[in-house]
């Protein structure tokens, strides 16, 4: 390349002088073949689609029309996932911003890249072109997004391909099945499809090689997007038959948040119900107290469980867990009710025992001083002395051999009082029922967490 510096710094003024003479012409050169240019883009575009000249009402031809027919237009789409700001259970919809392109050939707007020079045009009034009518089926609400210029981009090639984008903020529906709640996997989709114009007109295909892209910051407080799959959903009417393009996010509930949120707070509350197991029988206010409590509390975890959820009409996984949580606490509430009764019961037998015990051992020895001092033999008397002794509790009496029992049993046996007993037992029933209780239902819904993964 020629350089002009070192031609100034000549101190030839003749040579000076033809060098600044010579930059001025190559600017002024320059400035006008960029304005020429851009006076070529804008003669392309009054060609192309200049009044009277395109009428965007009409939809461009297919790829193989001929005069005696017509073919579908093709529309290739593909999206781009932004964000996803909310999935909320109870309204069962979610909330994502995307952009939106689409891509299909109208052969009215092919034009003359003067040699390669021009790449593409950049229409800032997409309203000039005819667009697809597309509309998203499972929408809710949405809107454009307009700050600081409409979020629009729409190229024209010269092949007479089109390149529409366009971001958009969406409320789409998403209905869910929450009967494994909260180890739930929900799938959302994100339906598109032709309002008016039936296949025979119009037909979407998704992009090939990358349909939908998602960004990498992507990240949901309570869900993990884990996949999603693109399908085509055509489908007829009445009307006829419409093109439809579909692609489901496969969701992944977080359980780590409803584990210290549900689960934890519960067994807390079922181990402290039990509590009241190692508490004297005789402290009523005491157990009261803390079964009652518990039960409560109970009740309004369970509330406030059921108020962040929508009314259904089946059995929740969540549930299933609250539910025999609230059985397990009411049990030890109505465990301490047995005791107590059988305690009272109890003493009121043994005080009606040791009032008539001294009457008893009285009885027997008067009838049998008076069978000694008549000569009659005691045996023949009633209440002899086998009868004195068995009053006295003697402990030279003949004893039957006791019976063979179990280990439990005989640990039982230790304790001498009914209530005593039940509560020892409580000690080591609840706890392993509700051992039983959560095998059995993390065995059931674990694996369906695991499942849906493959």
């Amino acid at each position: 390349m020629f350089n002009y510096l070192n031609l100034v710094n000549m101190s030839d003024p003749l040579t000076t002088i033809f060098s600044i003479v010579l930059i001025v012409a190559s600017y002024s050169t320059l400035v006008n073949g960029s304005a020429s240019f851009r006076e070529a883009e804008k003669k392309i575009l009054d060609r192309i689609i200049g009044k009277g000249v395109y009428d965007p009402r009409i939809r461009p031809s297919g790829a193989n029309a001929t005069v005696d027919g017509d073919e579908p237009c093709i529309v290739k789409v593909n999206i781009y996932i932004r964000s996803i700001s909310r999935i909320d259970d109870v309204t069962m919809e979610y909330a994502t911003q995307i952009t939106f392109r689409e891509e299909w050939r109208d052969s009215r707007l092919v034009f003359d890249d003067m040699g390669g020079r021009i790449k593409f045009l950049v229409l800032t009034d997409p309203e000039k072109l005819w667009k697809p009518d597309l509309f998203f089926s499972n929408e809710k609400n949405g809107h454009f997004h307009d700050i600081i210029m409409p979020n629009v981009l729409l190229r024209i090639f010269p092949n007479g391909d089109i390149l529409y984008s366009i971001r958009i903020s969406l409320n789409l529906f998403c209905p869910m099945d929450l009967k494994y709640f909260p180890l739930d996997i929900q799938n959302c989709s994100i339906s598109m499809a032709s309002y008016g114009y039936t296949t025979e007109d119009l037909v979407f295909l998704w992009k090939a090689g990358d349909p939908v892209q998602i960004t990498k910051s992507l990240h949901l407080p309570r869900f993990t997007l884990m996949k999603y799959l693109t399908s085509y959903c055509t489908s007829k009417t009445n009307t006829g038959e419409y093109s439809c393009l579909k692609v489901e996010l496969v969701f992944k509930r977080e359980f780590s948040y409803y584990l210290f949120l549900i689960y934890v707070p519960c067994c807390m509350l079922v181990i402290v119900s039990w509590v009241s197991f190692w508490i004297d029988p005789n402290s009523a206010a005491a157990r009261v107290l803390l079964g009652v409590t518990s039960l409560l509390t109970m009740s309004r975890q369970i509330s406030g469980i059921n108020a962040s959820l929508p009314p259904v009409s089946y059995t929740k996984a969540v549930d299933i867990w609250t539910g025999c949580c609230l059985i397990f606490v009411f049990g030890a509430l109505i465990e301490f009710a047995i005791v107590n009764y059988v305690s009272r019961t109890d003493t009121i037998k043994a005080d009606k025992h040791r009032r008539r015990r001294p009457q008893g051992i009285v009885g027997a020895r008067r009838k049998f001083d008076t069978a000694k001092d008549s000569g009659i033999e005691s045996s023949d008397v009633e209440d002899g002395p086998i009868g004195y002794a068995k009053a006295l509790g003697s402990t030279k009496l003949p004893r039957k051999k006791p019976p063979n029992r179990g280990i439990f049993s005989n640990w039982l046996s230790r304790f001498h009082t009914r209530s005593k007993k039940i509560d020892v037992t409580s000690r080591i029933v609840f706890p392993f029922l509700f051992a039983i209780f959560n095998a059995f239902y993390w065995t059931k819904y674990l694996p369906r967490d695991e499942l849906m993964e493959l």
